[in-house]
């Protein structure tokens, strides 16, 4: 990207083995500017952390309740994607093979079955733009339901899926008489925010999107979804209500349990004012999502759909559950003929997709991923493993931090010298630039894209482009009808207005908001702060 600046970064590499283990660690007091900002009426409850270091002294300038554990959410995946970055590198590809179990006869019939072994590929060629890069938006249709809003990326979401039914019957089969298997047993599945299990099946990243345009008043909306697929079709009933009615649109169930089931069914009921407002882009289309809560049944069912549209007959049913009992244990290795293969995207583009838009479930695979690469091959041992790796290789102990995931969920905290020790290793690594160009970028792209209102103070325009963070924010409602966010985090790089290039931990937590308004404010004034560290640095 045009405004990284990963070569002068770089350029500091040598003289950064003093910036965690440097006893000399005289801070300055917090900058009168940045303290104005901490005294805004929307904190006067909360508690603020901020860690400073110059990246090429390892001297800390600012250090604000540095023994502080701070709820720091979504930072948290800048160890997760880190770590795993470093073991397999930004060339690994995840790639998705399908074989074929039996013969096949002179007619192009397999007398057998399919088997898709799903490999933890994030995308499955589902975000592939026409030059071959990740397709990414501000606003992420991950985040649709709880935001209220996102914006799609254009390419088809199934056309990994489309791609393997293309290879298959070139291969020459144009029949399968026995069944279509998921292998999904790579990882032991793990439950995603008590929302659904995961596994390494992926399909959309696991959601149908629902494209919605009110229409006339009193008549049915348009809504529109994709994938479109019999593994889940969607019931339409919601009204266009009008100006200055409340919206009382619904998912019913934003999680629906049936997929595997013949005729599953969810609906979109209630009404949308004809003059509504969409939430974060102000346009229409508004986007919300339905979860895939049966990934792998989601997955067979649209393999099995793009291989009769490529030609190959199925005689299986195309809606049920993935027959898992059909292969043999996972210690026997089995005599099978590859047909096809999907070869995933770089890591380096599953770092930047997760990394610029918060991707909770890449980044909680990612720590699945690693995982396996230490030979464990289920969460808590994923965490085991990470706790002795943290802790030998990057100089972080087990008591400056609380990991519960690899995302940054629930309480999940960290001090402000964790998460500055973490990025100052990664700054040492040959795949630094690759680590640095995929975190978001103030006023440039991802979950930082946004945030670029200066206009009360225009010295500090200049930052754009040159602050490179992530973002984590951890909200949860009150009894009230309000929110609070327990913690709004950013940790990142600074390639300051002067030259100098630091590392930095910036946190709030306790912040009560009447709405989502309050939120989106406390990461305008964290962009602010950072903004001024890049002015007076």
């Amino acid at each position: 990207m045009k405004h990284a600046k990963a070569s002068i970064f770089l350029l500091v590499i040598t003289a950064l083995a003093a910036t965690f283990t440097s006893a000399a660690f005289a801070a300055s007091d917090v900058p009168a500017d940045i303290q104005a900002v901490f005294d805004k009426p929307l904190y006067k409850d909360a508690s603020w952390g901020l860690r400073v270091v110059d990246l090429h002294s390892g001297k800390v300038l600012i250090d604000l309740k540095p023994q502080k554990q701070f709820y720091i959410g979504s930072v948290r995946k800048t160890f997760t994607i880190g770590e795993l970055l470093n073991e397999i590198g930004p060339h690994h590809t995840y790639n998705t093979p399908v074989f074929r179990q039996g013969r096949v006869d002179d007619d192009g019939v397999l007398h057998g079955n399919l088997v898709m072994v799903a490999s933890g590929d994030l995308t499955m060629d589902g975000r592939t733009n026409r030059d071959g890069t990740i397709a990414v938006t501000d606003f992420d249709h991950n985040e649709a339901d709880s935001l209220g809003n996102a914006e799609l990326t254009k390419p088809n979401p199934l056309q990994g899926y489309r791609e393997l039914a293309r290879q298959t019957a070139a291969s020459g089969i144009k029949e399968v008489k026995g069944n279509v298997v998921v292998d999904d047993r790579l990882f032991q599945p793990f439950n995603f925010r008590q929302q659904f299990n995961v596994t390494p099946a992926f399909v959309n990243d696991d959601v149908v999107d629902l494209t919605i345009h009110p229409t006339s008043e009193g008549n049915l909306a348009s809504v529109k979804w994709r994938p479109v697929s019999p593994a889940l079709d969607v019931r339409n009933t919601l009204i266009t209500s009008g100006p200055g009615s409340k919206s009382t649109l619904t998912l019913d169930p934003e999680y629906p349990q049936c997929i595997g089931r013949p005729d599953c069914t969810a609906a979109i009921t209630g009404q949308l004012p004809i003059d509504f407002v969409p939430p974060l882009t102000n346009k229409f289309p508004l986007v919300q999502t339905f979860r895939i809560t049966k990934p792998s049944n989601y997955a067979r069912t649209v393999l099995i759909q793009e291989l009769e549209a490529a030609g190959v007959k199925v005689d299986a049913p195309d809606v049920a559950e993935n027959p898992v009992q059909l292969l043999p244990p996972r210690n026997v290795a089995p005599h099978w003929t590859k047909v096809a293969q999907l070869i995933g995207l770089p890591y380096s583009d599953n770092a930047k997709f997760i990394l610029k838009v918060s991707y909770n479930i890449g980044a909680d695979t990612s720590l699945l991923l690693y995982g396996l690469t230490q030979g464990v091959n289920n969460e808590k041992d994923a965490l085991r493993v990470e706790q002795k790796n943290l802790s030998s290789h990057y100089g972080i102990k087990p008591d400056e931090y609380h990991f519960l995931d690899g995302s940054g969920g629930g309480e999940t905290t960290a001090i402000t010298p964790a998460v500055t020790k973490m990025l100052s290793v990664m700054s040492t690594k040959p795949d630094f630039p690759v680590y640095l160009h995929s975190l978001p970028i103030l006023g440039v792209d991802g979950s930082l894209g946004f945030v670029t209102d200066f206009k009360s103070n225009p010295t500090l325009k200049g930052a754009t482009g040159h602050i490179f963070a992530k973002p984590g924010s951890y909200v949860v409602g009150t009894e009230s009808g309000g929110m609070l966010v327990k913690g709004q985090a950013f940790g990142g790089y600074i390639d300051t207005k002067s030259g100098q290039h630091l590392v930095y931990m910036l946190v709030v937590n306790n912040v009560k908001v009447n709405a989502l308004d309050g939120l989106l404010q406390a990461f305008q004034d964290q962009g602010t702060i950072s903004a001024i560290l890049w002015r007076d640095h």
